[in-house]
């Protein structure tokens, strides 16, 4: 899960489904992403953006998961933020769908979401994620993570957002504007 949330940044589900795939038939385990290497790390991920640095981020995560964490993905926000290329939103999605932590990774969608509707205002991705966790009830985090990203991939897009198809154009305040 971590190597796929690693991937994830900036390319699509389809391709890292692709990569993730064709990686984990050779190497499932950090140990043996260590021993296929960088080099063949790359050929396995070429589909996916910026490449060479997430084979070196693979390689690094998995020394740490090897030396720090006996092989086993964290299960804290602390120390999975330590894993190379995980960040704050990459290790809130690990918590919650590895692990079933309630908790909401704010990503661009959320970010634009959250901002656009007033629903959870903030200059920043930690104070939406922030405002968003005293507002959503933590039954209801989980899905709310999901609700929020479908519709800014496809209704509350940022360039040309479909307003006239949106079910909470009524609460908006670009619509109000």
């Amino acid at each position: 899960m971590a190597i796929a949330v690693l991937l994830s940044a900036q390319s699509t589900d389809v391709n890292v489904n692709k990569a993730t795939k064709s990686l984990f038939d050779i190497a499932d385990t950090p140990q043996k992403m260590l021993a296929i290497g960088e080099k063949n790390l790359q050929n396995h991920i070429k589909t996916i953006g910026i490449y060479r640095r997430k084979a070196k981020n693979i390689i690094s995560l998995s020394h740490t998961l090897i030396n720090e964490f006996d092989s086993e993905i964290p299960k804290t926000l602390e120390e999975l933020t330590r894993l190379s290329g995980i960040g704050r939103k990459g290790a809130n999605v690990i918590l919650s769908m590895a692990f079933g932590i309630p908790t909401i990774g704010v990503d661009t969608h959320i970010f634009r979401i959250a901002n656009r509707i007033g629903l959870a205002p903030g200059k920043t991705p930690n104070q939406v994620e922030q405002s968003l966790l005293r507002i959503i009830p933590q039954k209801h985090q989980y899905n709310a993570h999901y609700w929020l990203v479908l519709h800014g991939r496809y209704v509350c897009k940022a360039r040309k957002p479909q307003c006239q198809s949106c079910v909470i154009s009524n609460i908006c305040k670009r619509v109000q504007q």
